[in-house]
């Protein structure tokens, strides 16, 4: 079969008259736009497949165990130097676990709780996220075991003469000594502060920011003995692999009996700090700091609306023009003003169908949702383009959907923001208006507000997926969104008809 040879054309060449201009750095972000972000960053991990999620659980367990195994080195013998400085070099020490976590990736419990937000917003439903927390906690518990049995093969507390495992030995048996509301309140205690440290770095730009972001608020936990349910998922388990096979030798050179570390048993380790101090991690990060951002900068979209004095369908505005019409924009949610999903594709259709129902609905792009009415992705046009280009136009009749649609996508929930949602769309905030909520200004600079806004540049879908509980509910488009906010610039314009030609006239 004979296919039409189609020739590559070189990329077109965009000509400016204009000078180019320098950019505006990129700002830290304000406390309501991380909590914005916490919403996205949180409902991404949650939806992560299940093999990825316990990869980077099981990772971020052993990254949790190597910072206990830097806090074990420098506090042993460290007496000398007073028990405060010891304890706050130990914490320093132990913040490499998060500084790992937050540059090179990974899944922890105690931060996986802030999935509590996209819960709240009706993102994700409780099972999904519960079933999360368990994967996480599963990944964490693996990781921090095989450490362990490393740690242990490697003969580790036999350094120092000892020293070092006896230090071992007696950090793990206090963590033991709690009574159980006195662990769920260290508990509560370290993940309130594990929690903020993750916030923080939500507004850092790089690595080396978020870094030094997570450092003191991880040292002061250390220091001051909050519990950490996954670094005591190592800890305990090192303390009673140290009592079972450590030598005859070890014990005789520490000058102690094995007998003395009694109380290191599985059993007590459960009942006595693993069950407690999970309870006040998730009360820590998931209540204190999860919903509690929330409440303050989310929440307030979550009420029923106050239905406004025009129709969005009809675009008529009954009432005054000015400060009326934007208190009534305030209250419109994105349930207002979506369409129903019906457009939506199959992941096993053919690029050919698709093509088929994008043209004949003359729609840009199309969700993609299984049979359970769950979002699998989105397709548009680009995506078919680029796949006709890459087949030299011969007609790819067995590419589905599936292979070449984009995954990961933008949703928002019915209950969100109309103002929000523009903003978000048009927008960079940390780029055109650098100034906190409270005032401080993030960057430097001398153009106008006008000015940033012209030359910044925002890249956001024009459709947007609508979830309520894990199922596609409908779609909102850019267009939508500027038809509801048409009011806001005063009574509709009446149109004038054209002119009839000159020459008419004159005849």
């Amino acid at each position: 079969m004979n296919h039409i040879q189609v020739e590559r054309l070189p990329a077109p060449t965009v000509v400016s008259s204009e000078k180019p201009k320098e950019s505006i750095s990129s700002a830290a972000l304000s406390p309501d736009q991380m909590t914005q972000f916490a919403e996205q960053y949180a409902y991404k991990k949650a939806t992560n497949t299940t093999a990825k999620t316990l990869s980077l659980a099981l990772s971020a367990g052993v990254f949790i165990g190597l910072a206990f195994v830097f806090y074990i080195t420098v506090t042993t013998g460290s007496s000398g130097v007073g028990w405060g400085v010891s304890r706050l070099l130990g914490g320093l020490a132990f913040s490499l676990g998060l500084v790992m976590l937050v540059v090179c990736g990974g899944e922890l419990f105690t931060s996986s709780v802030l999935s509590i937000i996209p819960r709240a917003n009706g993102q994700l439903n409780t099972r999904a996220m519960l079933a999360n927390w368990s994967k996480v906690y599963l990944g964490n518990f693996v990781g921090a075991l095989l450490l362990v049995l490393v740690v242990s093969g490697a003969k580790l507390y036999q350094l120092d003469h000892g020293q070092w495992g006896l230090n071992a030995l007696s950090i793990a048996q206090h963590k033991l000594e709690h009574g159980f509301m006195q662990a769920v309140m260290l508990g509560m205690l370290c993940n309130l502060l594990v929690c903020l440290a993750v916030w923080m770095t939500f507004s850092a730009k790089t690595s080396a920011a978020k870094a030094a972001l997570v450092i003191l608020p991880v040292a002061m936990f250390v220091s001051t003995g909050f519990e950490h349910v996954v670094a005591n998922m190592f800890m305990v388990p090192l303390g009673i692999a140290i009592k079972a096979w450590a030598e005859p030798s070890f014990w005789a050179q520490v000058g102690v009996q094995a007998s003395a570390f009694e109380h290191l048993t599985w059993a007590n380790f459960a009942s006595h700090n693993l069950i407690p101090v999970t309870i006040g991690n998730i009360i820590g990060g998931a209540v204190i700091v999860g919903l509690g951002y929330w409440s303050v900068y989310s929440r307030g979209s979550q009420l029923e609306p106050v239905r406004p004095k025009f129709s969005v369908l009809s675009n008529q505005y009954s009432g005054p023009v000015g400060e009326p019409t934007m208190q009534n924009l305030k209250t419109i949610t994105v349930a207002d003003i979506m369409s129903p999903a019906d457009n939506a594709l199959s992941p096993d259709m053919t690029i050919a169908s698709a093509c088929d129902a994008l043209v004949a609905q003359e729609l840009s792009g199309a969700v993609v949702v299984n049979e359970n009415n769950e979002l699998q992705g989105f397709v548009s046009e680009l995506e078919i383009l680029r796949k006709l280009w890459l087949e030299d136009y011969s007609k790819p009749s067995t590419t589905t959907v599936a292979s070449i649609m984009q995954k990961d996508i933008m949703t928002v929930a019915p209950n969100h923001n109309l103002l929000k949602l523009a903003e978000y769309m048009s927008v960079d905030v940390a780029q055109v208006y650098p100034v906190s909520e409270s005032g401080v200004l993030l960057s430097s600079t001398h153009q106008p507000l006008e000015e940033r806004l012209r030359n910044s540049s925002v890249y956001r879908p024009k459709i947007f997926p609508v979830v309520d509980s894990g199922k596609l509910v409908g779609v909102v488009t850019r267009h939508q969104v500027l038809k509801a906010l048409r009011p806001a610039l005063g009574a509709p314009v009446k149109l004038e008809e054209p002119q009839a030609e000159v020459a008419e006239s004159v005849a």
